[in-house]
């Protein structure tokens, strides 16, 4: 039985041109009971494929490809590192959890010391961490100097141990294939490794072939008419069936063979990271619970005024399901979040339905009282859900936002702490001018195909497309602009780079670095995990949301205005500075409904907008 143990996905980043979930369907049709994922540098897409082969009852595998280089002579060690003659690629596929947390470590070295997008590991790194991991090592061993050919081999049966390195065979019907992989035959011999076969996949069915030439073309910055050879050579990289591979090694059952006992080995599943959110340091090691039972009630007698029975047993009630859902740490972190924000002078809000809490509003984590909102808890929180609740803090834009986001690294250190994901994928406009880009449209061209499609919802490569083309003077032939429409079809939603998340943050009990790979985000002193916001709940990864409003700066400056302004004598009888927080605005304001009634409501946060300004006067 074959089983591909070399697929690489679209989270390759334009060297991968099918979704995880693509891959897994195909495989799913053609009777796979297990596949490997192995994207460039990462783990960017097992999430998905592991949701996703769950779902479709295949075994899911999960390794990476990582570059390994030489680093050049010249400059600084730091510099070296970031300066290679030459780089090639080792697919390594994950045994066990010690294995994977090697994996998330080792491409979190290569990453965070080199530029955003860029990075290799030298082959003596991996000294120490390849516990738990099989190398695939194919044709690079043919074209390495810095070893010599069997010296490398020899090298990494040195690494990894001779039963955990595999000499791979790849058959693309290419001439000057065959003779690397007797040349790669005689070497497994000789170092008494085994051999398996593979298919090196890059797309999930040969008709993606086209799409993923321009990607390659992205990739490398060129156009499909120049790119020579840096295009493939034919569409044999899809996920191709048991059958076919069993035809195309019909002479080497010992390759076929060793995917399924490898397969067998690989035991790893992603069902449990390991993650751990962090445990709130209680003073004297005291228990969570207990400590948060204290603080919610100290707040609520300064929020209550009078601490009405009402609001005692709705706390309480909340408490115990809190208590009973081990989420005091959870709460009790926010809370310190928020602590650090008033001792900073910041104005900090909870937003959504942590409002419909009143221990939210007791931590202050809140400004609404859900009691004399009258306000259902279990909207926030439910035993029935069984779901980490989400507590997202809005903050003043700009520099304040930033020195609470780096209290947070600080706090928690460099493996504690990181930023979610943000997967930019290709919309209607961007996918519009790369693909023109490649096809090498004229920018007069690509300025008209951008304009209509970013008005288009989906477009299909068919004749009242290219008529909608036409009628915006876009001056192609009939067979271009087909090809542009199906292959700006084709790349919807596939993933483009990797950005950061507005304001999403995850921390760790230990070391984050061993649950996901960590890597530098465009801005400085940013650190991002490899994964977006739903492969963290995927992966029962818990996220805070610190987000930036400009709105919170306003508000902000508004209070200390009000607060350091002496009120009228006829109001305060002495003309004291009025003291008020956003918890204790009076509710029933008459001048407030009557600018809402008249829809006044410009620069309002949240009831500005044209639509707003005409719902408010019919409400």
């Amino acid at each position: 039985m074959y089983i591909e143990l070399h697929a690489a996905s679209a989270f390759s980043f334009l060297q991968g041109a099918s979704l995880p979930e693509a891959l897994v369907e195909r495989a799913a049709a053609l009777g796979y009971p297990a596949l490997a994922l192995l994207d460039a540098d990462g783990v960017y897409g097992a999430p998905r494929f592991h949701k996703a082969a769950r779902q479709a009852g295949i075994r899911p595998i999960v390794g990476a490809e990582l570059t390994i280089g030489r680093p050049s002579a010249a400059g600084s060690r730091q510099a070296a590192y970031r300066l290679f003659a030459a780089t090639w690629r080792l697919p390594v596929l994950v045994a066990s959890s010690e294995g994977y947390q090697n994996l998330c470590r080792l491409v979190t070295r290569m990453k965070l010391r080199a530029p955003k997008g860029e990075g290799a590991l030298v082959l003596e790194e991996l000294e120490g961490f390849t516990t738990g991991l099989v190398a695939l090592v194919g044709s690079p061993l043919l074209v390495t100097q810095q070893y010599g050919v069997g010296g490398l081999l020899d090298r990494l049966v040195g690494l990894f141990g001779r039963g955990n390195v595999c000499v791979e065979l790849q058959r693309h019907l290419l001439r000057d294939e065959e003779e690397d992989n007797v040349a790669l035959a005689e070497l497994a011999k000789a170092f008494r490794v085994p051999v398996v076969a593979a298919n090196g996949v890059r797309f999930a069915e040969p008709a993606d072939r086209r799409l993923f030439d321009v990607l390659t073309c992205v990739h490398h910055k060129t156009t499909l008419d120049i790119a020579g050879r840096r295009l493939a050579r034919n569409a044999e990289r899809y996920l191709k069936s048991p059958e076919a591979m069993a035809q195309l090694f019909a002479d080497r059952p010992d390759a076929l063979a060793g995917t399924a006992a490898l397969a067998e080995r690989l035991e790893y599943t992603m069902a449990d990271l390991g993650y751990q959110f962090p445990r709130y340091p209680v003073p004297d090691g005291g228990n969570e619970s207990v400590f948060l039972r204290h603080v919610t009630e100290a707040g609520a007698r300064d929020r209550y005024r009078p601490y009405s029975d009402k609001a005692r047993a709705q706390i309480t009630r909340e408490l115990d399901l809190i208590e009973k859902l081990s989420l005091a740490g959870y709460f009790l972190i926010v809370w310190d979040i928020v602590n650090y924000c008033r001792q900073q002078g910041i104005l900090v809000q909870g937003r959504g339905s942590a409002a419909n809490s009143a221990v939210c509003y007791s931590l202050g984590i809140t400004a609404v009282d859900p009691i004399a909102m009258d306000l259902l808890f279990e909207r926030f929180l439910s035993e029935e859900r069984r779901e980490w609740p989400d507590i997202d803090l809005d903050l003043p834009s700009g520099e304040s936002r930033e020195r609470v986001i780096q209290h947070v690294y600080e706090k928690y250190g460099q493996f504690g702490a990181a930023m979610t994901a943000n997967v930019i994928t290709y919309r209607t406009r961007s996918a519009a001018r790369e693909v023109g880009k490649v096809l090498s449209l004229t920018e007069g061209d690509i300025d008209a195909v951008t304009q209509v499609m970013n008005n288009v919802e989906q477009v299909g490569p068919n004749e009242a497309f290219v008529r909608h083309m036409a009628a915006a003077g876009v001056s192609l032939d009939m067979p271009r602009m087909r090809t542009f429409a199906d292959l700006w079809t084709r790349i919807q939603d596939l993933p483009r780079h990797l950005g950061q998340h507005s304001g999403g943050m995850v921390v760790s009990e230990g070391a984050l670095d061993a649950v996901v790979p960590l890597e530098p985000a465009s801005m400085p002193g940013r650190v991002v995990i490899q994964w977006d916001k739903d492969d963290c709940a995927d992966m029962g990864i818990v996220k805070i949301d610190l987000l930036g409003l400009g709105m919170m700066a306003a508000l902000q400056d508004a209070v200390a205005l009000v607060n350091s302004t002496p009120s009228p004598p006829a109001a305060a009888g002495s003309g004291t500075v009025a003291r008020f927080d956003l918890a204790h605005l009076p509710p029933d304001d008459p001048e407030v409904y009557d600018l809402l009634r008249k829809a006044d409501t410009i620069g309002v946060f949240q009831v500005e907008s044209r639509a707003q300004m005409a719902t408010l006067p019919r409400l």
